[in-house]
């Protein structure tokens, strides 16, 4: 029989046998904390995850009227997953963040996915958390400390659109809040930058060289709001660096001085990732949540995956004898 320690020295020693790039560590990020198992972008799921053991926090922000950054991927309050202060599913889309001060924000419960909807059929594992409220940055940042973990890097999205800016807060002074959020926890080293809207990257850029920016590109013909990088007629997303001039999206980025891009799953291609990488992208794939395509996407070489079940992700890399980020576990209570 072999052994344990016999089958772990076998595996290291083809870690290390391998090129550079293959040996640096497979990025697990886990997509809004474990949308496909608790509450998104929730504490809960957040505290999951870092007992699992993951190696990027992926998360999102908006910010409210009063300043204070909150971990929302809408910039205006989903009614698939919000309740009013009496317990009702808000029937329509709710205000907008930026129209509300924390404490009123605060009011509402984001636990649980209203049943019937299209959201609670693609997530029918989720597990409601009732009570759950919309994060502060910093909440989340305190559940990391509580935790000791010194690893784990944060994915920030910034939530800007060129065409909601009434919305939002401008590009500026987004980046610049959120750079501040992440000087003053002191996580500026692991943290990185993700956007649509790449203007809020080319802000990061000039304002904190050295930090990771990570273009995110979504090329699929019709996709929402024009948002193709790709786009031939040209896209408002992408910070005046157009598919026209550079004849590729991977160009496009390392033009751009971005230092990933991240590629919703079903546009990417092999050829693709080769090129990406040769220009010395480091490429993820957004948002994988079937094993198989995992799998495929792996073998592909992609860098990381973003996936809403990072417990499917970390069994997969175990099985190919990755090393997996370490758990650490919290108690939120």
């Amino acid at each position: 029989m072999i052994s344990r320690r016999t089958t772990l020295v076998a595996c290291a020693s083809a870690f290390l046998a391998l090129p550079a790039r293959a040996r640096t560590a497979f990025d697990l990020q886990a997509h809004r904390g474990a949308r496909g198992l608790l509450p998104e972008n929730s504490l809960p799921g957040f505290a999951y995850v870092l007992g699992l053991g993951v190696t990027t926090l992926e998360l999102d922000i908006a910010i409210t009227k009063d300043r204070e950054l909150v971990i929302s991927h809408d910039p205006a309050l989903n009614p698939d997953i919000t309740r009013d202060p009496g317990g009702n599913f808000l029937a329509a889309r709710g205000p907008a963040i930026v129209t509300l001060t924390y404490a009123e924000l605060a009011k509402y419960d984001v636990g649980r996915i209203k049943p019937g909807t299209s959201y609670a059929r693609t997530f029918a594992e989720q597990k409601p958390v009732d009570g759950t409220r919309i994060p502060k940055l910093k909440e989340l940042f305190d559940v990391v400390k509580a935790a000791k973990n010194e690893e784990v890097k944060f994915a920030i999205e910034t939530k800007v659109t060129p065409h909601g800016a009434h919305e939002t807060v401008e590009p500026v002074e987004f980046a610049r809040l959120v750079l501040k959020a992440v000087r003053d926890a002191g996580v500026a080293q692991r943290t990185s930058i993700l956007s649509f809207d790449w203007r809020t990257l080319q802000v990061v850029q000039k304002e904190a060289p050295g930090m990771e920016t990570v273009y995110l590109s979504m090329q699929r013909p019709g996709s929402i709001d024009n948002i193709a990088a790709d786009n031939p007629q040209g896209s408002a997303w992408t910070a005046g660096f157009q598919f026209k001039d550079h004849g590729s999206v991977p160009k496009m980025v390392k033009a751009a001085g971005g230092h990933t891009w991240s590629c919703f799953w079903r546009d990417l291609t092999a050829d693709k990732v080769r090129e990406a990488q040769s220009l010395g992208l480091k490429v993820l794939a957004w948002t994988i949540n079937d094993p198989d395509a995992m799998r495929q996407f792996m073998d592909m070489g992609v860098d990381g995956i973003v996936t809403d079940r990072p417990d499917l992700l970390r069994a997969e890399m175990q099985k190919r004898g990755l090393p997996l980020p370490r758990p650490t576990p919290v108690s939120l209570s």
